[in-house]
């Protein structure tokens, strides 16, 4: 297969297709290599924590689909930027609107000040 041509893919009687049928996509070789990779590098906006604001309720945690929200001592401790991808969730789940997106790039700014 050339690099300009793609497969085309057969699926007309998906409708019928059970566990045994799928064609090949993405593969994930083996589990476990999430931090092997960073993925936050393509994130466009960054969270950022309002510490006064925070009362480490933990809801960020449970909903942050990339395990991101570091928790040390029962209380979040920072936001794993090498993995978070910049989706807002964790903002928009605080109840005390602790979390808040900021453009990537300002937020590098503001932290380095």
């Amino acid at each position: 297969m050339s690099k300009t041509s793609r497969k085309k893919w057969d699926y007309h009687d998906i409708a019928q297709w059970g566990p045994g049928r799928h064609e090949l996509g993405a593969t994930i070789p083996v589990s476990g290599t999430a931090d092997d990779y960073d993925t936050g590098g393509w994130r466009s906006e960054r969270p950022l924590r309002d510490r006064e604001k925070c009362n480490d309720c933990m809801i960020c945690f449970f909903a942050c689909p990339d395990s991101s929200v570091i928790v040390e001592d029962g209380k979040m401790a920072t936001i794993d930027l090498k993995h978070c991808k910049g989706c807002g969730i964790c903002a928009q789940v605080c109840p005390r609107d602790a979390i808040e997106l900021k453009n990537e790039i300002i937020a590098r700014k503001l932290e380095e000040e």
